[in-house]
Parts: structure tokens; sequence; C-alpha cells
């Protein structure tokens, strides 16, 4: 016996039989049993889930010598030829390779003439949306009145594309994609059907692939088994047909997790070396980013994930925010839309595994923001900067007369706050107070930069020009954007203008030995904001 393909060999031959679509079943069933038989049908819905199976199978239930019945499966003769698409009363139609006038125009005639055998003749036009504008208008007088023997089942993928016109002449049915467990019993009855073993996972892998066709998962199915030596595995599917390994994506997961770039790259090179290609590699990725981002979100059905949600990388779970596995998933996804019109796919997929190296870092408009508020909030509240001082006219207040040098010098900002206290810096060629005294001067408007000048190592006065040192850059800066405020403060204090000049030496005053300054939690939060370091320049 000549071999026979899965999907013809189980073809449904009964209502009971099609899988999925239990909507469309219990409808045809109750018509045919109350005897509300229509002179037109449309079936619609994607590839490989029934269409014309379900309309041979009601032309088999309509010409039953003992019906029509709503079981369709019972067998007389001439049933075969109608489930393999032969009978002489039921003709099936090729809509696609059809689509003049003149071949409706030949339906027309036909119609004319009774069924041989049979109680009705059916007519099947596979791919009816594929028929011309002519030929669909050709066709509305006889599908809306036929003879009372003539019934009309169109079928189509592109519902969208038959005229209103047909539509409303027909009663509509619309095919739904089959869910992947029942496709997976299905692949599970064939394999023990043809004494095959067969491995969950691997059948799960097939009935996946197929998207919803069951036809599309037995020509799957069929091609697996012709490679599988009686014994269908996973790693087998993998090694055939270049597909990327759950063990390789979760590698390259922890790669991305510890911002590895060097071996994100050899593990790329790796897995293309053995056939991969770099659509198939894209795919493969793009689909376990997308199961991640579900696990983060609670979603654990295995239908949905492909795998066990415990078979995924901790590691990439606990390291990357929603936001970042988002931001993966779009840089795999335009990989894959580049790679069509690439000048070369490998140099696209390099820059995207370097951008995903660097995933760690990535931060939204939103994030960033909020950070930077909360950088405001705990710079406000830290003790350098929660109270200000006033005191007098011009809300400042001197050192007594009589303090001494180096005496912290206080200042209310308000009268019903505490006094904040201002330690003076070391000082040359002013008082120690003075300098306390332009720092609480500045204090009431600009906080942050107050918080910045008692950070100052060093103080000076020559002549003129009012030096200002630093141990670290940041404050630095903060005084150097604010040069103008010092010194019209320096002015009032001095009574006498002044040249600001702002310095940074590395190390303080220690020298060299001490190199290694150690910054403030402000600049420390800075550093964590925006992932950088601290680099000292001087004026």
């Amino acid at each position: 016996m000549n071999y026979e393909v899965t999907a013809t060999r189980k073809r449904p031959r009964s209502f009971d039989s099609l899988v999925g679509q239990e909507f469309v079943v219990a409808s045809l069933k109750n018509s045919l049993l109350s005897g509300r038989i229509a002179h037109a049908y449309l079936f619609s819905g994607p590839r490989g889930v029934g269409k014309t199976s379900a309309a041979r199978i009601l032309a088999r239930a309509l010409n039953c010598p003992s019906g029509p019945s709503a079981d369709g499966s019972e067998e007389y003769p001439g049933s075969d030829e109608i489930a393999r698409g032969t009978a002489i009363d039921v003709i099936e139609i090729d809509g696609a390779s059809n689509t003049s006038v003149n071949d409706v125009r030949q339906i027309k005639d036909e119609v004319l003439f009774a069924p041989t055998t049979s109680r009705y003749k059916i007519y099947i036009i596979d791919e009816v949306h594929m028929l011309s504008n002519s030929a669909f208008n050709a066709l509305l007088k006889t599908i809306e009145e036929p003879p009372p023997y003539i019934i009309f089942i169109f079928a189509t993928t592109e519902i969208h594309k038959v005229p209103a016109t047909i539509r409303s002449r027909c009663q509509q049915f619309n095919f739904r994609l089959i869910p992947v467990d029942d496709i997976k019993a299905k692949l599970t009855e064939v394999a023990f059907d043809m004494s095959i073993e067969a491995d969950d996972e691997a059948l799960f892998w097939v009935a996946k692939e197929a998207t919803g066709s069951l036809r599309d998962a037995y020509t799957l199915y069929d091609q697996v088994v012709s490679f599988s030596q009686g014994h269908i595995t996973l790693e087998k599917i993998r090694e055939k047909l270049g597909l990327v390994g759950l063990d390789n994506l979760n590698e390259i997961a922890d790669a991305i997790a510890d911002g590895d770039g060097r071996r994100l790259v050899e593990l790329s090179d790796e897995i293309i070396a053995c056939g991969v290609s770099v659509e198939q590699f894209t795919i493969d990725l793009a689909e376990y980013f997308r199961s991640i981002l579900f696990v983060r979100k609670g979603v654990h059905k295995e239908s949905l994930l492909g795998f066990s949600p415990d078979r995924f990388s901790g590691k990439i779970l606990k390291s990357l925010s929603d936001t970042q596995v988002e931001h993966a998933l779009e840089l795999l996804l335009g990989l894959y839309r580049a790679i069509r019109y690439s000048i070369n796919q490998r140099f696209d997929l390099d820059l995207t595994l370097s951008k995903l190296a660097g995933l760690r870092d990535h931060l939204t408009s939103r994030e960033v923001l909020q950070e930077l508020q909360e950088l405001r909030e705990s710079l406000a509240a830290s003790p350098a900067g929660s109270n200000g001082g006033s005191g007098g006219s011009n809300g400042t207040a001197a050192a007594p007369s009589g303090a001494p040098s180096g005496a912290p010098t206080t200042a209310p900002l308000h009268d019903d706050e505490e006094p904040h206290q201002v330690t003076p810096p070391p000082a040359e060629g002013l008082r120690t107070e003075q300098a306390a005294d332009i720092i609480l001067r500045i204090r009431p408007a600009r906080l942050a930069l107050s918080t910045a000048l008692e950070k100052a190592i060093r103080w000076s006065l020559a002549d003129s020009e009012l030096f200002i040192v630093f141990g670290s850059a940041y404050p630095a800066n903060v005084a150097r954007g604010e040069e103008e405020v010092i010194r019209n403060a320096a002015a009032d204090v001095l009574g006498k203008p002044v040249l600001v000049r702002i310095k940074v030496v590395e190390g303080g005053d220690d020298g060299p030995e001490s190199e290694q300054t150690v910054h403030g939690d402000q600049v420390d939060m800075v550093k964590r904001v925006f992932r950088g370091e601290i680099v000292d320049g001087d004026l």
C-alpha cells in the first residue's frame, strides 16, 4: 500500500472528529436535526483548521440515505467518494484557478440538472475570495434562488475579500485556531497509532510551531518522524532543523544579566557556527524574552511559555526589570525587521547583542526623572542641608566678635526653626568666620550651593581674588555654575568686589598619598543614578 501523509490519513470524517470547532459543530448538527438547511454556507478561518473537511462532512450528512443525518459519519455507497472529494454529485472547485465569469457561467448551466444518485448536488468552492468581481456578480442570482436540490458551500481564509453581497446570502461560520493542547493530544494519538515513541516536550514543540493549524502540525510531524528513527526527541529536532535550544538561550540570558559582552559574542558565534541562521536565532531569542516577560508578569501557562517556568534562567528574571525586558524584546523585533535589508546580517546581530550586553543600565525617561527626584529629596533631607540660617535684615549672622577662629557660626533660617551651624573652613587671607558668613548668606536662596561650599577644603583671599579649593569635582562643579552668586555674597561680607576662583585638588591637602578621595553620600548617589565615575579637573 502506498504511503499516505498523516494530514490526509487523519482527515476528519465526522462532526465529532473536528478538533477545536465546537460552536460550528453544534450549529450544523442542530440545523440538520431541525431540518433548517440553508442553500449556501460560508466557512471562514485560518488555514488547516478544518474548513474543507467540515464541508465534506456536511455534504455526507446531507446526502445520507437515512438523513439528512446529524451524525455525519454514517457509511453508505458513495460516502467514501465524498470524503475523498471525488463524488459526482459533490463538486469541489478551486476558486484560485477558476476565477473568471466563464467558469461561473458553467456552474449556472450545470445547476439546471438534478443530482445523479444523491439527494443534493453540492458545490464546494475553496478559496472563494479568489473569484473576480465579475464572477461574484454572475453568481449572485444563482446562490440567492438556486434549485431546491442545489447547495453551495464556500470556504475562504480571507473573509474580508468576499463581497458583502455574497456574505449576506450565506450562513457564515467562523473557524478558530486550534489550541496547542488539543493539537498535542492529536499528535500523541498519531504517534501511538504509528508505534513511534515521542517525548512530550518534542510533541509540544511541534504543536506550538503549528500556530493553531492541525494540518501544519501533521506536516511538521511527518518531517520530524523521517529523521527521528522511531524516537522523537527535542534534541534531534534542534540538531536537524537548526534551532536554538533552551539551554543555549539560558546561557545567553546569563551573559546579558552579567553584562558580559565578550561571552555573549562567543556564545552567538558558536550557535551560528552550528548552522542556525541569524533569522532563526533572532526569532528564538525574541520568543525567549517574550516568555521571560510573561513569567515576570505572573503568567505560568506552558502553552504560552513553551516550557515550564522553572526552566528559564533565574538570573535574568531577578536582575532585569519589566521595562528592561520589554526593551530587549523591542531590540530583537527591530533586528528581525532590519536583517531583511541588511548588507551583512551578522553586523546587525552583533550590534544588537552589544546593546543587550548593556541592558542592565537601561533606564526609561520616567525612571530617570524618578531617580532624579529621589536624589533631590535626599539632598534636601541630608544633615548638611536640612536646616538653614537667617539673621538680621539680610538673612545672615556673623560670628560673635569675640569668637575664636574656627568656632561654629550659627544662624536660623526662620524664627521657628532650629539654628544651623556652619563650621568655618580653613581660610587664608580672610577670617574663617567671613567664609562662614558667605555660606550663610547664600543658604536661604541656594541650598545646594551652600552645601557644596561647606565641602571646600580651603578658602584663601589674595588681593581681589577669592580662591575656593575642593577635594572632589562634584561640589566644585556646583560652585562653578553659581560663581556670580558667590561673588555677590563675598562682596557683601568683605566690603569689596572680588573675583571667584574654583579649584579642585585631587586628594585634598594630604598630597598624593591620599589619592583616593572619599566622596559624600550625595556624590555616590549621583554616580549610581548616572552610571558614571567622578572625573576631576582644574580650572
